[in-house]
């Protein structure tokens, strides 16, 4: 089964999209289009590790169906350059994981998680983990030692069961349109994580620890 030890070398690198939140219980129907709405997280994340050429490349062309030999004017590159960076950045978007469609198999493989978690049951972690597995943290400036990249259904379980503790802490919550978790104590936010299940297994975890881009959501508890 596919590990890796947490990168931290790059760590400054990882970076998770702006998170859309709405706790289980709130929100009308409005808010709940609204988050459906929202492009997936994992899309996003896979958008944001694109570099910029790529990125510009693939919308221009995919997206808004500007010609390459246009393209190739605003890169400064020839149109071969400017076609092999929007196939590059092709690929890379078509193998985002596809998250489950069914909320409610969503959630209940994230509560299978949790649970495994706060039990510090390694073997039922492995149980909802796929085995390419990829664990984001974003800490931001200010908790930059809390940024990593943890890949593999191993290595993922293992850091996991060291937030045991946190289980009391937990509140369900729509992330981005699926289903995530926020974790809280004493009305403060510290993370907000959003979870990609596909074919019922986790495929990726990315959680926002980074106090700045937290504060903005502090008035989603306050409405809970």
């Amino acid at each position: 089964m596919c590990s890796e030890r947490p990168r931290r070398d790059k760590a400054w690198q990882v970076h998770v999209p702006d998170p859309v939140v709405t706790l289980e219980g709130t929100g009308g129907a409005d808010q709940q289009v609204l988050v459906a709405d929202t492009v997936g997280l994992a899309l996003q994340v896979v958008l944001d590790s694109l570099s910029p050429a790529e990125r510009l490349a693939f919308v221009l062309h995919d997206v808004f169906g500007v010609p390459f030999s246009e393209i190739a004017g605003v890169l400064e590159r020839s149109e071969a350059a400017a076609q092999q960076l929007a196939s590059r950045a092709r690929r890379r978007v078509r193998g985002a994981p596809e998250p489950d469609a069914d909320l409610g198999r969503q959630k209940a493989v994230v509560e299978a998680f949790f649970a495994a978690a706060r039990d510090g049951d390694f073997d039922a972690l492995l149980e909802v983990l796929d085995p390419e597995v990829e664990l984001r943290i974003d800490g931001g400036v200010l908790r930059k030692e809390s940024s990593l990249v943890v890949r593999g259904a191993d290595a993922v379980a293992a850091h996991t069961a060291t937030y045991s503790k946190w289980h009391p802490l937990v509140s369900p919550a729509l992330v981005n349109g699926a289903v995530g978790a926020i974790v809280a104590t004493s009305g403060r936010m510290l993370s907000v994580m959003a979870f990609t299940v596909t074919n019922g297994k986790i495929r990726q975890i990315d959680g926002l620890v980074d106090p700045e881009r937290l504060a903005p959501l502090q008035s989603t508890l306050r409405r809970a």
